[in-house]
């Protein structure tokens, strides 16, 4: 309806004003209660304790990739460095100045593959020729299996809990690098 004049009555513009200011206070209601489930939650996670690893911590992986890295040094051969937890994931990596492109790849699927079967690459490699038990294993996971050396799983007693990959020099000088990083293991 409208008044004399031809403007909205008051009731339009009090029903419109009491629904605006119902909005307003139920998100503001809402709001507040979901800053206080917010709080709640970051308190409890500040109260639980941190996940442990995966089989090998951050630290122990640079421990690992810095012994591989002195003897890469002392050999004069830059290196390709990763380590994979016990679940295959890389959990640290290390590109050495002048180290090959083409060999990070090799060096994390290196240690993938020590971690994936349990065995250094090197032992694999002499498993998979023709007419051995393990011929052909290269292709598997998608072509991300090495079977020649550079590749070491690391273990904690009997467990494996980690890997070691490491490319850009020949295969011996991979492994000699490799079995410096196990060693600090």
């Amino acid at each position: 309806t409208e008044t004399s004049g031809g403007s909205p009555t008051l009731n339009h513009q009090n029903l419109f004003l009491r629904q605006f200011l119902v909005k307003r206070l139920l998100n503001r209601l809402f709001f507040r209660k979901t800053e206080k489930n917010l709080g709640r939650k970051i308190e409890n996670m500040a109260e639980k304790t941190v996940p442990t690893a995966n089989g090998i911590t951050l630290d122990e992986a640079q421990k690992v990739i810095a012994a591989a890295r002195q003897k890469a040094s002392e050999i004069g051969v830059p290196m390709n460095i990763a380590v994979v937890d016990a679940g295959g994931n890389l959990t640290a990596f290390a590109k050495m100045d002048n180290a090959w492109l083409g060999s990070i790849d090799i060096a994390q699927s290196k240690a993938f593959s020590a971690r994936a079967f349990d065995m250094a690459t090197k032992d694999l490699g002499e498993a998979s020729q023709p007419n051995k038990p393990l011929f052909g294993i290269h292709a598997s996971n998608h072509g991300k299996i090495i079977i020649f050396a550079g590749g070491i799983p690391l273990r904690q007693g009997e467990r494996v809990v980690g890997a070691i990959g490491v490319s850009g020099g020949s295969v011996e000088q991979d492994q000699e690098v490799g079995e410096a990083g196990v060693a600090a293991f």
